[in-house]
């Protein structure tokens, strides 16, 4: 499924600017009302878990005229359909977007995971917009030695290129993800925690089908999901790899999501800290202590404001590394005055290059140093006028993750709140916590995200990410709302997209699905369907070299997007990661067809 656009529909309220409840928690009369649909609540949600499975990716649902509650882009249907539920039931966007991250840790479990991080940007015209990091943090608090720790390479085939990743219980950062969504939940969700956390409760105990692309990526990381029984048991029930097809369950995970929604989640997450501590501590050969998970807490941050013609972009702030990227992208895009070339011509793919190679100088300009000890530079960098010196002149050697082990949700809702979450597990550590169903990510395992080298960042540090949830204002309300998962590649992708709506004026599912680049230092890789006549031969004479991929691939991410533009909603999910749109009406009909 590429985009399903509302067509003429007009959103109740929204371009209008109508009042809002004061309490985000208190829906109105009309917010609560549902339809003889929804009143079995749990219809078409058992009815995706059950042998009819879920619909062909590229299957549309068209939402009715009136009564739309709202838009949600994802990688995967399951993930999409909770936050749909929320929606249908009065929820808002933050309500949408935590029940569909803690769905898509049980639907897509490679990717994300309570164990893992991330980052959400949302807010509305009224309220303003905030950024929360809840991504992962150095641990090692209170340790003066470092003990002997379970940290090992381990080898990931592509087909074309193998790459290495460390894993082990010494990979393992303090995660922040299950106290990152409850901290949103509780900041500006509406509806009670129970129903945030009902589907994805359902799938996890009665079990779900695997998408093509999960069993894909497990496939792939084949030496981590079975690298530990307590691993094992989440992916390889069956003592096989997951096929497209398969069902998989997490009841331990679904036991726990319950206990969490059923009026005691700071009890739960005493659990979830006690087993951190009690399976990843020092003694077994991991690096979190006591003071880790006592000093652990989400942080919320002021987004980077870009300013780029008409339009405002808000994006991840420092110590996320691909907000100011993407803000430096821009900058030198609204210098050159893009959008006069002819989309995908020579001249235009040219002009992309010459963007994104400026923005990989930017960062091999001691950018990532600057994260940490002078966040305010990239706050200048983004800001307007000169760029700093230190981005002057730049060589770039950035290592690559070609996984990209991340994923992305978006959501727009009827009353104008947007919001835009992105979060990974990494690739995964190979162990997860025993009795509860959650596998640890591998952060301090992965190259692109320790540019110091393995276990050299001080310890209590938020660590940096590419991470980049943005939204886009006109005036002060929310125009689209994206990100993409997809390592370093992320910050290219998300920027592209931009471009191709802000400058080039494209429609959104063309915006999110044509070709194409990425650079690290003088390495251009490339996407070629779709270019004009001379646009390749044009890249691989200024780039020899250049990797050519002649079909779309989630090498270059996976951007979810959704749109309100002139109170109509719109959403193009990314094909190159599975993405999938779905709208909420008053009348239950907007859940994937079954």
């Amino acid at each position: 499924m590429r985009i399903m656009i509302a067509g003429r529909i007009r959103k109740r309220g929204h371009s209008s600017g109508s009042a809002r409840p004061t309490d985000r928690r208190c829906a109105t009369g009309e917010q609560r009302r549902v339809t003889r649909t929804m009143r079995q609540p749990w219809s078409w949600i058992a009815a995706m878990a059950s042998e009819r499975s879920l619909p062909a990716r590229r299957r549309m649902a068209y939402p009715s005229p009136m009564g739309i509650r709202g838009v949600i882009a994802a990688s995967e249907a399951h993930t999409a359909a909770a936050g749909v539920r929320l929606l249908q039931r009065g929820g808002n966007a933050v309500d949408a977007i935590v029940a569909a991250k803690l769905a898509a840790t049980v639907t897509e479990l490679p990717l994300t995971s309570l164990g893992g991080g991330g980052a959400c940007i949302w807010g509305d015209a009224r309220d303003g917009y905030e950024v929360l990091d809840f991504f992962g943090a150095a641990p090692g608090l209170g340790l003066t030695t470092l003990p002997i720790l379970d940290f090992a390479p381990i080898t990931v085939d592509f087909g074309e290129t193998t790459q290495v990743f460390h894993i082990g219980k010494g990979a393992a950062a303090v995660p922040g993800e299950l106290v990152g969504l409850l901290a949103l939940h509780r900041r500006a969700g509406r509806l009670p925690l129970r129903e945030v956390v009902a589907p994805a409760v359902a799938w996890a105990r009665d079990g779900f089908r695997v998408s093509p692309q999960i069993a894909m990526i497990a496939g792939l990381i084949a030496p981590i999901v079975s690298h530990s029984p307590t691993v094992r048991r989440l992916f390889l029930p069956a003592e096989r790899l997951p096929r497209a097809g398969d069902r998989l369950a997490n009841p331990e995970l679904g036991d726990f999501l319950q206990a969490l929604g059923n009026g005691s989640p700071d009890a739960q997450v005493a659990t979830y800290r006690a087993a951190l501590l009690e399976h990843f501590g020092p003694e077994h050969g991991g690096l979190i202590s006591a003071e880790d998970v006592a000093a652990y807490a989400p942080v919320t941050r002021a987004p980077l404001r870009i300013p780029f013609g008409p339009h405002t972009v808000l994006t991840n702030p420092p110590p996320s590394a691909g907000g100011g990227l993407i803000g430096a992208g821009l900058r030198v895009a609204d210098e050159l005055g893009l959008g006069r070339e002819e989309f995908l011509s020579r001249a235009h793919q040219l002009a992309i290059a010459e963007i994104l190679a400026t923005v990989s100088e930017v960062r091999g300009a001691g950018y990532d140093h600057r994260l940490h000890a002078d966040p305010e530079a990239i706050r200048q960098l983004v800001a307007g006028g000169r760029l700093p010196h230190w981005a002057s002149h730049a060589r770039a050697l950035c290592s690559e993750n070609n996984l990209g082990a991340t994923t992305h949700v978006s959501v727009i809702d009827a009353e104008g709140m947007a919001a835009a979450m992105t979060t990974s597990n990494g690739e995964g550590c190979g162990h997860a916590l025993p009795g509860l169903g959650i596998h640890l990510n591998n952060f301090l395992g992965e190259d692109d995200i320790n540019p110091a080298g393995f276990h050299r960042l001080a310890a209590g540090s938020r660590m940096s990410t590419m991470m980049a949830p943005t939204i886009v204002l006109a005036g002060d309300r929310p125009r689209l709302a994206l990100g993409s998962g997809g390592s370093n590649r992320i910050r290219s992708a998300i920027l592209q997209t931009l471009l191709n709506v802000l400058a080039y004026g494209r429609p959104l599912d063309e915006a999110v699905n044509a070709s194409r680049q990425h650079i690290e230092g003088r390495q251009l890789w490339f996407e070629s369907p779709g270019l004009a006549a001379g646009a390749v031969e044009a890249l691989q004479a200024h780039w020899p070299g250049a990797t050519r991929f002649d079909s779309a691939s989630m090498f270059f991410g996976g951007v979810n997007c959704v749109a309100s533009i002139d109170g109509q909603l719109a959403g193009a999910g990314d094909q190159r990661r599975g993405g999938i749109v779905l709208f909420a009406d008053d009348r239950g009909t907007a859940g994937p067809p079954v």
